[in-house]
């Protein structure tokens, strides 16, 4: 499979699938959820931005610049969220996981991990990634402590590398996962998802 070729990753909790057009109510829904959007320093659209946010989106996987996802919780066939794979080095290969935000309603029930994990799995034993990095605002202390939680590696503080959506200047929390410890982030993501049921 080549790199950044859509694809559709499904588990047990959450099926990731290749986001479209086609996805913008369901988005909508799912950003109004917890009204994910004032969370200053998250990457979810406002309800009427959704659309544009996608297609700029779309825009982006044409020139394969990266692949985005629509989180669909399996349980009641909802979209709690969007993901994505960004900034390819397919020499490397490495890749980047981020734009991620999740609905209220899906936070803590092990949506999110099992994301992580499908996304994971498929960068290191698909594309035979050698990293997966994570990025996060600075102050963004909850997606901060659930990128450590899944097992990434503190990188380092970035400074002044971010401008957010109120054009605020901030610093970036970098992250990363190497394939060799995949083995072990892959065991202790299937068990945090084994002892969340």
């Amino acid at each position: 499979m080549a790199f950044l070729d859509p694809v559709t990753l499904t588990g047990d909790l959450v099926s990731l699938e290749p986001l479209t057009a086609s996805h913008v109510h369901a988005v909508t829904d799912a950003v109004q959820d917890g009204r994910v959007w004032e969370l200053w320093y998250t990457s979810a659209p406002q309800p009427d931005a959704v659309a544009a946010d996608i297609a700029t989106k779309l825009d982006w996987a044409q020139r394969h610049l990266l692949l985005p996802f629509a989180c669909r919780r399996i349980a009641d066939d909802r979209v709690v969220g969007v993901t994505t794979f960004l900034n390819p080095l397919p020499a490397i290969p490495a890749v980047e996981i981020g734009y991620t935000w999740n609905s209220a309603s899906a936070r803590r029930t092990g949506t999110n991990t099992e994301s992580k994990l499908l996304l994971l799995r498929h960068a290191f034993e698909e594309w035979g990634c050698r990293r997966v990095a994570f990025r996060a605002t600075w102050y963004n202390t909850p997606s901060r402590r659930a990128i450590e939680r899944i097992g990434a590696t503190f990188e380092g503080r970035i400074r002044n590398d971010r401008i957010l959506r109120d054009g605020t200047v901030t610093d970036t929390a970098q992250y990363a996962i190497t394939d060799a410890d995949w083995p072990a982030v892959q065991r202790h993501l299937t068990h945090l998802l084994a002892t969340h049921r």
